[in-house]
């Protein structure tokens, strides 16, 4: 018998009675070789095994967020954290405090147009506090920029502009910018402008938010973006040891890609080291329902939200029919539900010998209920935040998401549960750094529908509760699936796998990888609204130790 790498000893699995015989765990390079009790455990050690003893402590697969932007996160969420503030005032005071950085440049991320109340999201906001200063904040969905007067004129922007998507330069009616900018193609104008951090200083920010991922028991994430350098960062990181997580990684096909950028998007398909590799593409349909750059059957009460953001969506249908001709896996920001419905028609369509993969369709927010059962008819994974719908509306609809959709359609907010009844694959993540990474914070929200350490908040849309066992397969399995690229298999079932154990992945089995998430207590059993404070004792990736609690012997 070939010695072990790894055991852990009295283990327990999520959801088993107190009085459930505890379970070792023997690992041989990445992959889990045995399940056993402690005397057979002990068998397979050696002198160079390291060895855990977990105490009855409970261990679950390894946890993976289905969306977020660890790369491109660090350069999104600079400057004053904003994400916090419920008031006018508070805004205000934090960004009078802001420290200035290169050029005098004061930015802020996170900023929730619910903390402006009825006034307007524009450079005046900035200029009052900050005087002449160049300052853009970024607004808590991630798809807009308030630039100061400043700004605006560094960036050389004084009017409107066209783009080949829906992105806007918002102007008064005698045409001069209001300094709210929204979607990519707008935003990017400013954000060229603003000085950018060394290599080595974003290394160091993503080396330590990773090591923060492990912590809360995180070994894996899908990546839903990769410019710039993101794969040299992430391929340094590897290389030192400092990458935690295994990623999955999708780089964005914009409306402005020509056959040139399209043929570069195909040769990154594939490019891999041993924790990361480029494995599908991501688009937009939409914007969001905050900024009106949402793309809803009918206005929003502002008249907004009624475009998709390919100015003709049949060129959407065409790139996403060009990527799965090509079995490249597609994932489409959907968040209207014009938009999401058009995405499903285009997957629908797909010409015949098109290569099964699964596509999947992020975010999700508002979902009429003729579209529930076409996920599960045509294999499309349902990617969804249930921290989104309990951080920023409210049950009360008093929140300027629910306001502009109006009580109808803010009533049909993340059906979790009605996607999962209808047979669809659910995976669920956080969207970082639009909301918190932790995924004990999302699942707690999954479950409570609000947020857990507010017990004064009635739930939004308590019908859409998960349990908690759904809540966490949307972690682990759920993940897996999609990863695997199967167009067969279920959460409780078997997928087939790609050649690197996928079919057995966010199982603990053996044969399955060995990327574990150890938890002090079972986060089955303890109460949602304390899930969040249930300590992660220990985090193992590809067999290899990358988180543990001090107090773990």
């Amino acid at each position: 018998m070939t010695a072990a790498d790894l055991i852990l000893y009295g283990s327990r699995p999520a959801g088993a009675a107190g009085a459930a015989p505890p379970v070792s765990v023997v690992v041989r390079r990445d992959r889990i070789a045995a399940l056993c009790d402690e005397p057979d455990a002990r068998r397979w050690a050696g002198p160079r095994t390291r060895t855990v003893d977990l105490s009855g402590r409970t261990l679950t697969s390894g946890l993976v967020d289905s969306h977020l932007h660890p790369a491109l996160g660090p350069r999104l969420a600079v400057g004053a954290d904003l994400s916090g503030l419920h008031t006018l005032d508070q805004v205000r005071a934090a960004l009078a405090a802001a420290e200035p950085g290169p050029d005098g440049w004061v930015l802020g991320w996170g900023l929730d147009p619910n903390a402006l109340g009825d006034e307007p999201a524009d450079a005046a906001l900035l200029d009052g506090v900050l005087g002449g200063a160049p300052a853009a904040v970024r607004l808590f969905d991630g798809h807009s920029v308030l630039a100061s007067t400043e700004a605006l004129r560094r960036a050389g922007i004084t009017g409107p502009r066209p783009f080949a998507s829906s992105s806007r330069i918002v102007c008064d009616d005698h045409g001069r910018p209001t300094g709210l900018l929204l979607e990519e193609a707008a935003t990017a104008l400013v954000e060229a402008v603003v000085p950018e951090r060394s290599f080595a200083a974003r290394r160091a920010a993503l080396a330590e938010l990773f090591a923060a991922m492990a912590a809360t028991g995180l070994t894996g994430g899908h990546v839903m973006d990769c410019d710039g350098d993101a794969l040299e960062l992430y391929a340094s990181l590897e290389e030192a040891g400092e990458l935690p997580l295994r990623l999955r990684i999708a780089p964005w096909r914009r409306p402005e890609d020509d056959d040139r950028r399209v043929a570069e998007l195909l040769a990154l398909q594939g490019r891999r080291g041993r924790l990361w590799r480029v494995a599908g593409v991501k688009l937009f349909m939409d914007g969001t329902i905050d900024n009106g750059t949402a793309w809803l059957h009918e206005p929003d009460c502002h008249g907004e939200s009624d475009r998709p953001y390919w100015r003709d969506a049949h060129d959407y249908t065409a790139a996403v029919h060009q990527l799965a001709r090509l079995g490249v896996p597609t994932a489409t920001h959907a968040i209207g539900d014009a938009a999401v419905g058009h995405v499903l028609d285009a997957l629908a369509t797909l010409p015949p010998g098109t290569p099964r993969r699964r596509h999947r369709i992020e975010h999700l927010e508002t979902l009429p209920a003729d579209l529930l059962p076409r996920f599960a008819a045509l294999g499309v994974v349902a990617s969804m935040q249930p921290s989104h719908a309990t951080d920023y509306t409210r049950a009360d609809h008093s929140d300027n998401w629910s306001r502009r959709l109006g009580t109808a359609r803010a009533d049909r907010a993340w059906r979790c549960a009605d996607l999962l009844a209808a047979g669809a694959l659910l995976t669920l993540g956080s969207d970082w750094p639009i909301a918190p990474f932790d995924p004990r914070i999302v699942l707690a929200a999954a479950v409570l529908r609000r947020p857990y350490d507010r017990p004064d908040l009635a739930p939004v849309a308590p019908g859409q509760a998960l349990t908690p066992a759904q809540a966490l397969a949307g972690y682990t399995r759920a993940p897996a699936l999609v990863a695997a690229g199967s167009a067969a298999g279920s959460v409780t079932g078997t997928g087939s796998g790609d050649g690197d154990g996928a079919g057995r992945a966010g199982l603990v089995e053996v044969g399955a990888p060995a990327d574990l998430t150890v938890f002090d207590d079972d986060p089955l059993a303890v109460r949602p609204d304390q899930l969040p404070h249930l300590p992660v004792a220990l985090t193992v990736l590809d067999g290899v130790i990358r988180h543990r609690a001090p107090d773990l012997r």
